[in-house]
């Protein structure tokens, strides 16, 4: 069943559309004009528009326009008089569906309607699928810290408690948010993510709760919050402890309530919405130094979930490294790279202060920059230089202005020379330890200018 919305001033015409859908198995929602038909958009969950050209108060090809800005996803399908033909054309330019004429042929429409019901659900299906595909990493690792997180969510992911994640940047705290509405009842519905430290504090308002035209300067039409748009869904406040003390007591508000009102209106908006909160910082002495409301925090930490640190879960290095490697494969490489003994042993030693964002970057810039296929501990000290301050912004510097070609031949360069040092000059043994043979050894000495003293 899907729920239809016609707006058409004819009460005729909305009538006999509604005894139509309703015999094809659809609810119909019936609005007289845009005003209604905005109202019954604003509260219902709407599948497919039937909307006329002429309408009174606001004209329907202003009306379309708004639909498709507040709600693109949702189709169009106008009906238009033989005399305003042309006007329907230029709608579907505008992204109407399709277009019925008056007087309404019964079995045209039901057509139409179908076709724009199946357009419908292959937008929803393929807005699904891309989440699957493209959701940028997995939770990895089996080790003791991580299988105890594994059964917190598998516990927690089927009831609609509210959850404090805890832990440092870059440790994966947004993943254990994403998997956790995965497993949910609510997958199918939104994942709303709001960073509080990415939004300043006149905004972030705004942000969670929306506002109505004319509500300030800036607020040129109506705009939902991420409440709102959460609404039977998950909303995930990352970085919670970052958010305004003043506003803290609006959240606090909402999670009691569950409803609230845009700035600068009136009406009151109930939502369903599972909230997951996440910080890095140090929850309770952020509390201690009246920073972060107490009784917040209680709403919030119904169920804590702590993610270590990479250097307390080190035993999980070896598998996050070949994750990484598979995912950042360069397309013109047969097989993942991997590294020597002696480099998995200076990677297991270093400790990570960028946890598992550091190892993924890292992991990245190895792929791009080495040809290596065996990664010595060479490779690794230098591409480690980076991450580590003053001396890795040095290793950088000469890269800064380059474009990505330049760089690589920069680098590879620079790494021939040092390892044919460390061989003292010998090909077979360099080209060996670079993974590459000796004659691709040889065409790349003669293509950077290398000379050396002596061939073997």
């Amino acid at each position: 069943m899907s729920n239809i919305l016609v707006i058409d001033d004819e009460q005729g015409i909305r009538t006999v559309l509604k005894d139509v859908f309703e015999d094809e198995g659809h609810r119909a929602f019936l609005a007289e004009d845009g005003f209604k038909g905005f109202r019954i958009l604003e509260t219902d969950s709407i599948d497919l528009v039937i909307l006329d050209v002429w309408l009174p108060n606001m004209g329907g090809i202003d009306v379309l326009k708004r639909i498709k800005e507040e709600y693109p996803d949702i189709e169009v399908v106008i009906i238009s008089g033989h005399a305003n033909i042309k006007v329907a054309v230029d709608a579907v330019k505008l992204g109407a569906f399709d277009f019925l004429e008056k007087p309404l042929s019964l079995d045209k429409t039901i057509t139409v309607v179908e076709n724009a019901l199946k357009m419908e659900t292959l937008k929803k299906e393929n807005r699904s699928l891309k989440r699957t595909l493209f959701m940028e990493d997995r939770i990895v690792g089996s080790s003791k810290k991580m299988t105890d997180i594994y059964k917190l969510i598998e516990q927690s992911s089927q009831s609609n408690a509210r959850i404090l994640i805890l832990g440092d940047n870059g440790t994966g705290k947004e993943l254990v948010a994403r998997e956790i509405h995965r497993r949910s009842r609510r997958a199918d519905g939104p994942f709303i993510e709001l960073n509080c430290a990415a939004i300043p504090d006149t905004l972030i308002e705004s942000e969670l709760f929306g506002h109505e035209k004319g509500a300030f300067t800036d607020a040129l039409g109506r705009r939902k919050g991420k409440f709102e748009l959460a609404h039977k869904g998950t909303m995930f406040l990352d970085e919670i402890a970052d958010m305004s003390f003043a506003t803290q007591a609006k959240v606090l508000r909402v999670i009691q309530e569950l409803k609230f009102e845009r700035i600068g209106g009136e009406e009151s908006i109930e939502v369903d919405v599972r909230i997951i909160a996440a910080t890095n910082k140090d929850i309770e002495k952020e509390i201690s130094e009246r920073r972060f409301r107490e009784d917040l925090y209680f709403r919030l930490n119904v169920i804590p979930i702590y993610v270590p640190r990479l250097r307390e879960r080190i035993e999980d290095l070896d598998e996050l490294i070949q994750y990484f490697m598979v995912k950042s494969k360069r397309a013109a490489d047969n097989d993942s790279k991997t590294f020597s003994k002696a480099a998995m042993d200076i990677l297991r030693s270093y400790s990570w202060p960028g946890n598992i964002r550091e190892l993924k970057n890292f992991i990245e810039r190895v792929n791009i920059m080495s040809e290596e296929k065996v990664i010595s501990p060479q490779t690794v000290r230098l591409n480690l230089r980076v991450l580590k301050g003053s001396e890795g912004d040095e290793f950088y510097k000469p890269f800064t202005d380059m474009k990505l070609n330049e760089a690589r031949d920069k680098f590879e360069r620079e790494m021939i020379i040092l390892k044919l040092a460390d061989n003292d000059n010998n090909i077979s043994h360099t080209s060996e330890s670079l993974g590459i043979t000796p004659s691709s050894l040889h065409n790349k000495v003669r293509k950077f200018g290398i000379k050396i003293n002596r061939l073997t």
